[in-house]
């Protein structure tokens, strides 16, 4: 059974050890606050995990890109690649068992840790997040659970078809307030609500899924013109379209924020990671990150 004990903890130790900036206070009460997911703690120095109650959550902030890695499909030379590239290390429940197979270590483990196969093994060596709720998907966990500029997502597709219908649906909840990207094992899927540029070959395909009803305004370099175009989930998508010349631009509505995805050869996640970088680091308006509900540890 866990323990609920009163008051206020602090964990500074257990944060300092882990070289997070700011010092953490969880303060554990009797009260609950509704549709807000529940947060276990687990300290490095004890098994007991601590269970924090919903409206003192606490959410992980990176400064850069994180890679979060789920159970599906993962190309261990792409996550090596992208750690390599600065990418912060994230596992989604049993996901972080697929980061040590590649040889590396992951920052934060997230989910209600059903998958992982030694929870334990973990305390003292990484940070664990464990949180109990079961409305949302380990991947989804960690997306309310983290701030990013960047999230490439690893092992979300492939293996079990529910757990990619999942995946999308998170990726379209969360696609208005940070910058996401599928990998699978062909193929990249760039989340996006607003206008976007980039180059590939000339003729490479380009594909566009709506994951929402969305209009748009207009497309260049793009053999099918998305002008005046309206693409729909079961209704119309944009598949298998191609640049013509290799750079293409793609107009949605504005001021609707509706998700579609940018689907492209796996061959160019590196090149959308730098320019999606690249775009957090320029000035100007950021996106909206998650509602404020805790205090924020900064990586």
């Amino acid at each position: 059974m866990v323990r609920s004990p009163r008051g206020a903890l602090a964990i500074s130790n257990f944060l300092r050890q882990h070289d997070l900036v700011q010092v953490l206070w969880v303060t554990l009460s009797s009260g609950r606050v509704r549709n807000t997911p529940a947060r276990r703690l687990v300290d490095k120095q004890s098994s007991d995990p601590l269970q924090a109650q919903p409206h003192q959550s606490s959410v992980v902030a990176f400064d850069d890109l994180m890679v979060v890695v789920g159970g599906g499909t993962v190309d261990f030379e792409v996550l090596r690649q992208l750690h390599a590239a600065g990418g912060h290390l994230v596992g989604a429940d049993g996901g972080a068992d697929q980061i040590a197979a590649a040889g590396l270590k992951p920052e934060l483990i997230v989910g209600d840790l059903d998958s992982l196969k030694s929870p334990a093994s973990w305390l003292g060596r990484t940070r664990l997040m464990q949180l109990s709720e079961q409305e949302t998907t380990d991947f989804e966990k960690v997306l309310y659970s983290t701030r990013a500029p960047l999230t490439v997502a690893m092992g979300m597709t492939g293996r079990r078809f529910d757990h990619t219908l999942a995946a999308l649906d998170a990726v379209t909840r969360y696609a208005g307030r940070r910058r996401i990207i599928l990998v699978d094992e062909d193929d990249v899927a760039l989340a996006l609500t607003t206008k976007f540029s980039f180059r590939v070959a000339p003729g490479e395909r380009v594909s566009i899924h709506p994951l929402a009803p969305v209009t748009f305004w207009r497309s260049d370099g793009l053999e099918y013109p998305l002008d005046a175009v309206r693409l729909a989930p079961g209704v119309r998508t944009g598949t298998s379209n191609a640049a013509i010349d290799g750079p293409f631009t793609i107009v949605p509505e504005e001021g609707i924020a509706a998700p579609y995805l940018l689907i492209l050869p796996r061959a160019y996640l590196m090149g959308l990671v730098e320019q999606c970088r690249g775009e957090a680091r320029a000035p100007g308006p950021k996106r909206k990150g998650p509602p404020e509900g805790g205090p924020i540890s900064r990586v």
